[in-house]
Order: structure tokens, then sequence, then C-alpha cells
């Protein structure tokens, strides 16, 4: 779930956590296919020839009204995704977004294609094709992997809580996405997008270019529309990040406001699931089906009372008349000239439909977080994902991270061909969730993230919402290195478990470039209602081209 990742012996604050889906229609990569050297030069454009796709940059809202008036049904719409898939991921600009599709959906479409005939749709996502993170437990005949060999063929006891919420509003569980294996906490080298059973994801923008992590797969299938939508996850900038670096609009909820029940883990102070979606409204409609209270997670017991009933009624197009924003220019500005020139015509264009802006602010002593978060995460992970791995069914061959790392070091050539497991090894080295270093690490966090971070300068400042960059334009795939970065927005509000939206603001030389709005906990109506309307006010979302790289002839800016 993160999005950003540490360097070297320490943590790098500037990198850590940047990169911090029936029948015959079934594709599954085979075995050993992801395990290839560096990616291949990329084939030219014309070899995606689904430019003209038939369901390319509709919403939700569209494709309902298509099943409505009889000109699809969500056998077809299954179909068309499937032949997407099969155009542009195994084939063409060959993304690697999707590990699995599921074999059972057009079963499942033609069930609830004899529900709408027979007068019964259960909402907006009634025969609607999604993608799921490979971190988001189904229990079918898809497997739940994290992108690890270790897992393969898993499959959990039971749906997700997520994923049992999302059949129950009629959605098609289309397959499983590529990620940053592990959700990019198994090394400190790592390029976002690459799992073992995945291979290298490719950012459909330009083929050379990273998706950014962990929900690399769910970021570029959605770009791509390889889907109606997807969902991600994100313990630091793992929705929010590869949503920048493929157009997207990623929303990463309050902590708790989803259940992470059945979702694999990392760290239980920060983990959480989240909409990635081509537009605001289509991820007011994903949060609203998702979102819940389960007794399976404590952390969804705070979110009784705060759950809107519909996140749709707050899409307001004049929602920035009005509302007062601030901007927090130390530390999350100047760390991509080009990243700041969008943001601040954005702003410039905020303030025209009537927001206050208030600039600069001051987020407290936000930054002394610093290794803190690394150390939270490290005690957690150890401890969440034990508890995950022991809770499988008894045909699961490793129950345990001591075992993950027996099997990556067995399986070298096929795990570790480009980085280690530095952080699954620091993980395994930590003691129990009770260690005085654990207990304050997390006490610390928490005050200078919250009270003396997020909610001091919002309250001083009477706003509502905080606006930043949230990264630099994509960095080139780099399976030498690993993965570099350019700035990013996501820690404060990742390590308070408070709300983050990014939606595109621009482009540089052909690649998006994300605005970020964070806030209080329990302000997702109030960011929806700001994202909306400067996304209806800017309308900058363009898909993608799957150039073989970026238009380095193209505008600066």
């Amino acid at each position: 779930m993160t999005g950003r990742r540490s360097s070297g012996a320490g943590v790098n604050r500037r990198a850590l956590f940047r990169y911090g889906a029936a029948g015959a229609a079934t594709l599954t990569l085979p075995r050993g296919a992801a395990h290839a050297a560096s990616p291949p030069p990329p084939p030219p454009p014309e070899a995606a020839a689904a430019a003209d796709f038939e369901l390319a940059e509709l919403s939700i809202a569209d494709l309902h009204k298509r099943m409505e008036a009889g000109q699809d049904t969500a056998r077809s719409l299954t179909e068309k995704y499937f032949a997407r898939i099969e155009a542009l991921d195994r084939q063409g600009p060959a993304l690697h977004a999707v590990l699995e599709t599921n074999p059972d959906a057009l079963a499942i479409a033609d069930g609830l294609d004899a529900e709408r005939r027979a007068g019964k749709v259960r909402g907006p996502l009634h025969g609607i094709p999604i993608l799921l993170k490979d971190n988001v437990g189904t229990a079918d005949r898809m497997t739940t992997t994290a992108g690890s060999l270790g897992l393969e063929g898993s499959i959990p006891a039971a749906d997700a809580h997520i994923a049992k919420r999302l059949r129950d509003a009629g959605a098609i569980l289309l397959g499983k996405a590529n990620l940053s294996e592990w959700a990019n906490f198994r090394s400190t080298h790592s390029s976002s997008g690459w799992s073992g059973r995945g291979g290298q994801c490719r950012n459909p923008y330009a083929l050379d270019r990273n998706p950014s992590g962990s929900s690399s797969g769910s970021g570029a299938a959605a770009a791509a529309n390889l889907c109606a939508a997807a969902v991600g996850s994100e313990t630091d900038g793992s929705i929010v990040s590869p949503s920048n670096n493929c157009g997207l609009v990623g929303f990463k909820p309050t902590l708790g406001l989803l259940s992470r029940a059945g979702v694999i883990p990392i760290a239980h102070s920060q983990d959480t699931a989240g909409p990635m979606c081509r537009s605001v409204a289509d991820a007011a409609v994903l949060l609203t089906a998702m979102a819940g209270v389960d007794p399976a997670d404590p952390a969804t017991k705070d979110a009784a009372g705060k759950i809107a009933r519909d996140y749709a009624a707050f899409l307001d197009p004049k929602g920035l008349q009005g509302a007062r924003l601030g901007i927090p220019r130390k530390g999350l500005f100047g760390q991509s000239p080009a990243a700041d020139r969008i943001v601040e015509a954005a702003i410039a264009e905020m303030k025209r439909q009537g927001a206050v802006i208030v600039d600069p602010v001051e987020l407290g002593s936000a930054s002394e977080i610093g290794d803190g978060e690394f150390e939270v995460l490290l005690y957690e992970f150890k401890a969440d994902l034990n508890a995950y791995l022991a809770a499988l069914p008894p045909s699961a061959r490793n129950r345990s991270l001591k075992d993950l790392i027996a099997f990556n070091e067995q399986n070298r050539d096929r795990e570790m061909s480009y980085f280690g497991q530095e952080i699954f090894e620091k993980a395994e080295a930590k003691g129990p969730l009770t260690d005085k270093a654990y207990r304050d690490a997390l006490e610390k966090n928490l005050r200078l993230s919250r009270k003396e971070g997020i909610d001091k300068t919002m309250d001083a400042n009477k706003l509502d919402a905080l606006v930043a960059p949230t990264s630099g334009p994509a960095t080139l795939i780099d399976l030498i290195n690993g993965d570099y970065g350019v700035g990013g927005s996501s820690t404060l509000p990742a390590v308070a478990g408070y709300p983050h939206v990014t939606l595109p603001a621009g482009y540089f030389r052909g690649l998006p470039v994300g605005i970020s709005f964070f806030g209080r906990a329990w302000s997702e109506p109030a960011l929806f209602k700001i994202a909306y309307a400067f996304e209806q006010a800017t309308k900058h979302r363009q898909p993608p081209r799957f150039l073989a790289t970026s238009d380095l002839a193209g505008a600066a800016s």
C-alpha cells in the first residue's frame, strides 16, 4: 500500500514510499511469463489500435445509461473490457496492469442482466466491471497474492469486506490488478509496478515511465480504460501517487471509513483501500459502495454516524465558491518545478472560481515525523502480515513473514532478480507491538500529524482543505537502480489517517500532474465538493496515447 519507499540504510524522506480479473474470456498470465528481464522495446503507438474503443472514457453513469437503453448489457460490457485487456495488456503496448481475470465474470454478468430484466437494479454499480488490486481478498476462483509467487494460488476463506460490498452493490469483479509486490514494502531499491507474478507494469501515457505504486496496475488499468474503475490501497501514497502518474482521480479516505478486513496489510495505523477512477463522480459512487462499519475491523467503529448515504450528493460544480483553501508551501512545494507551475495555475483558477486562498499556511511540526513513520510501519507490518498469513486456509504454503523471507531466498532467480528484501528483514527483526520504541513512535506520529499538524493549521486558518502538488511527473522505469523521488504530499494525511484526494491539474510533456486536496478526519464531503468543482471548471483529464516515451518535443508546460 505504500507509494514511496526508503533508500539505503536510513530513510530518505523525499523517497520514502514514493513508489510510497468467464469462461473462454478468462485471461491469466502463464507461469513464468512475468519474469523476463527489463521491459522489451515497446511497440509503436499504432500497435495499440484500440484508441477508438467504444467504451473509452465513459463514466459509470454513462455505462448505466447504455444498459438502461438496451445498448449494452452487463455481459457485453464485460466482454468489451476483456477484449480491451487482451488488446492492450497482453498485446499491443503490453501494460502488464492485470494479473488475472475473473473466470466467473460472464456468468455473474448474466445473473445481473437477468435481475435487470426482472426489474431489479441494485444501484449505480449494477453490472459495472471493476478491477481490484491484488491485495483485496476474494473467495472465488481468483487468487489474492500481493503480486508474490510466495502466495501463488492463495484463495482466502472469505471475501474482503469491501469486495463483498461491491458484489452486493452489483459490481462485477472483473479481475485482479498488478501492483508493486507486497505493496512496495519489500525492498529499499524496488521498481514501482514490478511484481514476481506480473512483471513490470507500464505507464499508459509513456510506456518507459513509472506508473508509480503500489496500486500501479489499478492506476494503469483505469487510465487505459481496461475497466470502468479500479480499487487501490494506500499506506502512504499508493492511491494518490499512481493516480498522479496515470491521470486519475484517486481518493484515500479517512482511516476506518472502509474496512481493511481481508486486505493483505502493511500497517493498521495507516492502511486503507480507496477508489481510482477517471472522474470525481465515479470515485463518489465507488466510495459509497465500499464504505461501511465492519465488526472485523475495529477502526470502522469510529465511522459509525459519519458515513454519508451517498457521496455523490456532495458533487457541486459551484463548490469552490467561498471555500477556504490553505497552501502549505514549506516542504510540499519546491520539489518539482513542473508540478509547481501547474499547481500555481490551478490555484489561480480556483481563486477565479470564488475560492478564498490562504497563502501560505504553516503545517506546524509535521516535518519532525521523520523516520518515525518507517519505524511504526516495520513493527506493524510484521504483526499484521503474520496475523493475515496465519488466518489463511491450511493449504497456504507460507504462514509467516519468516517463511516468506526463506521462500524469496529459495527463489532468488524469480523473486529477487532486480532487488532484494531489506525491508522484510528489517521488519522481521522487530519485536512485538508492546515495545516502547513502537508505542513512542506511533504516539509522536499521530500527535505531529493530527493535533499539531493538519488540525492545528486548519483550525487556525478556518480552512476547508489544504492544497499541494500531488507529485512531479512520472519518472523513468529503472530496474537497475530502482525508483527515485520527485516530491510528494501524501505523508502527512497518510500518517494522520485523514482523507486525501488527487485529480489531474495539467500535463508536462504529455505526462499527467495531479493536484491534492486533504483535510480533517471525515471531511470526505468537503473534499468531494471542492474536487468536483475544480474538475468541472478545468476538465484536465485526457486519455493516454500509449507513447513509447514522453513527448519531449512537446510543450514544456
